[in-house]
Formats: structure tokens, sequence, C-alpha cells
């Protein structure tokens, strides 16, 4: 889904949240820093920062083990910010919400946990053509582990998955689908629940790669009915180094360990171990203990401003952006989906996109050039790579003319 604006709602009161994020003030090459690169990293809000900080600074310990003062209150922050994940996401239980270094350590997860126990050689998987590398090699490796089948729905000329594509690939050795909520190059949104029913008519369990949507869209697990969702903490305004995978309760309990070693187990023996309950069985080692915290400050902080506000502020800039960019003479959006987040991937006649990059940040611009982690994605359009502005709740107009203006100097260089 995508919440398109409205006339009377979109920036207002968006716009002091600027302020929160300290980085923004500074200069970049003596100019105002212009940044368009949230898809790949958001930039942090002051009480992200501190909430970072109080950690190291107040309570900082190893948690679950110590029975002194410092350890128990930074098992306290922990565990409380594994139910504002809980919250976030809607799930029904705390102890769904897995925490991971990244969306990629929980996909890998679930491939090796999930896929290890349950994928028989010629079981399938259906991917979509636009996924970033996390949600494919993973799916590769077990292929050639297990013989199990990918298949792969293509993508339109404008940057689409049609439902069809996707549901027309299922069968009855449909086991897994795995998509992107929202592709981190195109910017666009694909109808999980509708996915989802259709996979779960099949007897096939669905993940979603949710690290770019969750910044940018409501996400409700229960509603949409997944059976897996992950999303990185770095990519919503939080630190990095943290992430989370939601799985349902039942699943998870069927599923073995990912990784072993401290605090997954109940029993260790010689002869056999036993393993702790959920969450704890697939957190093994010291966790990201101040990170856990700051994840939680991010979450309430955009909980705060309001998802849906935030959709309707960057669905504003998504509109601009794209009419001032195709207003520029030589310049092609690459992905032009009715459903899309705030991502704009774009080339110039040309211009190698690395170029454009280079020519931008002279002009304290900073966007994305490469292929982005979707090399397949780049093959299908016949592409070396793109140009990517990706935005946030921080943007204004102001960034978009900063943007284009800049944009018109790379053609002026080139003589396009």
């Amino acid at each position: 889904m995508i919440i398109t604006r409205t006339e009377a709602d979109t920036v207002a009161g968006i716009e002091s949240a600027r302020a929160d994020f300290p980085i923004l003030s500074r200069p970049v090459r003596g100019r105002p820093l212009v940044y368009l690169d949230s898809g790949a990293s958001a930039q942090k809000p002051q009480v992200v920062i501190d909430a970072e900080s109080t950690v190291y600074s107040t309570q900082y310990a190893n948690i679950h083990r110590g029975l002194y003062y410092l350890s128990e209150r930074a098992t306290e922050a922990y565990e409380a910010a594994r139910r504002t994940v809980q919250r976030f996401l809607n799930a029904k239980h705390a102890h769904e919400i897995i925490f991971t270094r990244n969306t990629t350590e929980a996909i890998n997860l679930v491939a090796a946990s999930y896929g290890r126990k349950f994928l028989e050689p010629g079981d399938e998987i259906v991917l979509t053509g636009f996924e970033h590398h996390s949600n494919i090699v993973p799916w590769q490796l077990l292929r050639e582990e297990r013989g199990v089948v990918i298949k792969v729905a293509p993508v339109s000329d404008n940057g689409e998955v049609p439902l069809e594509a996707i549901t027309g690939l299922f069968g009855p050795r449909t086991r897994l689908v795995s998509v992107a909520h929202m592709s981190n190059v195109l910017g666009t949104i694909l109808p999980v629940a509708e996915i989802v029913r259709a996979a779960h008519a099949v007897g096939a369990r669905v993940l979603v790669d949710g690290a770019q949507a969750v910044s940018h869209l409501p996400v409700d697990v229960q509603a949409l009915d997944v059976d897996f969702y992950a999303f990185s903490g770095h990519k919503i305004y939080g630190p990095s180094g943290i992430g989370a995978l939601y799985g349902r309760e039942d699943l998870l309990n069927a599923m073995p360990p990912y990784q072993g070693g401290g605090d997954m187990i109940a029993t260790v023996r010689f002869e056999k171990s036993t393993w702790a309950p959920l969450p704890h069985k697939f957190e093994a080692g010291p966790p990201a203990i101040a990170q856990g915290p700051a994840l939680a400050a991010a979450l309430d902080y955009v909980s705060g401003i309001g998802m849906a506000r935030i959709a309707r502020h960057e669905a504003d800039l998504l509109e601009y952006a794209t009419r001032q960019l195709s207003a520029v003479e030589g310049v092609h959006i690459v992905g032009t989906a009715p459903e899309k987040g705030a991502v704009i991937s774009f080339v110039i006649d040309d211009v190698h996109p690395h170029d454009i990059a280079q020519i931008l940040d002279n002009a304290g611009v900073a966007i994305r050039a490469g292929h982005h982690c979707a090399q397949p994605l780049m093959q299908r359009f016949d592409l070396p790579a793109t140009a990517r502005a990706s935005f946030g709740l921080y943007n204004n107009r102001a960034d978009v003319d900063a943007l284009v203006a800049a944009v018109r100097k790379v053609k002026e260089m080139f003589g396009a």
C-alpha cells in the first residue's frame, strides 16, 4: 500500500523535526548538507544518540546474567526495547521478536534454520526480480545445500511486479515466498497482504524484507498475516548493528537454533545440549546492549510523529521530485510504479552515475550511485548502475531544489 498526499496534512509539523538531527546542520564541502541517501542508512535524531550514550555512561553491563544493579538495569532496558519493537510491528508476543544485527542476518537466520529443517530437494522458493542481494544469496546457498528451486517473478518496464506475476509462480511445490516490501532501488511497494493470502492458500510461508518499508509506511504484521518480517535499525533512524526478525511463535518454536553459544542454551553437556525458550534460542552471545534501547528510542520517535504522517510528507516529496527531475531534458527515472515509496533512481544521457554522484557531492548533495546491491535488477534494465535519491522525514522541497540544481550542473559540465 501507499498513503497518498492530502491537501490538508503534508509537511505541517514535519519541518520542525529536521532540527532533531544534529548532523544536518553541518556543512559539507563548504555547502549546506543535503542528505538524500536514507535508503542506505538514515541519519539519527538526538534522542537516539542520547539513548545509546546513556547506556554506556550510566548502566552498561552484560545482560541476562549479572545479579547486580547495572546488569539488571541494562537487562530491563534491552528487554523493554524488545517490547517496543513488538508494539511497533504489532506482533502478538514480545518473544516473537528476535534481535539480529540487521535485515541480512535475519534473512540468513530463516534460510539456515527454517530452510534447512523444512525444505526438501525440489521445493520451490519464489522471489521477485528486484530483490536486494541479501534476499537472493541466502536462498542460493540453500539451493546448493538442499537442492531447492528458485523462481523469480519478472519486473515490468515501469518497475512493477504485478501480483499475478508472483502468484502465477505458485504451485504444489511452493514452500516459501520471500519478497521485499519495498524495492530499495525503484521504491516499488508490493501488495504484501494479497501475496500472503495467495501463498498461504498453497501452503507456503512468507518472509518479507522490510528494510526499506518500515521507515516509510505503517507495518502491522498481524494484519499482513506474514510468517516472518525483517528490518534493520539503521534505516529507521536508529543505530547500526541491530535489527529484528519477527517470526510466528509456532514457526520459531519448531526451528532449530541459528548459532550456538552463550545465552541460547538451557543446559550444556558434552553428550547433548538443550535450548533456551524464545526469543533467546536465536540470540547467541552478548547482544548489542546499548543499541537495543537506542533502537527503541528511534521507533518511539517516529511513532510520536506518526508513520502515516511521515508517509504523507514523503509522498509530497516524491511527487515534487519526480515532477522536477522529469522536467530536466536527458534525465530518465527508472521505476515509475504507481505504488511507490520515496526513492527515485535515475540516469542522465551519456553520464555515468558515479560521475553524477561525485559532482553532486561537490554541491553538498549526498546521493547513492551504483548497482545498490541489486545486480539482477540492473541487468533487467540493461544498466551498469543508477543514481539514487532516497528521502527521509527530515528532507524538504528545498532539498529537492538543491538536487535538481546540481543535476542541471552535471548536464552543463558534460555539455549535455
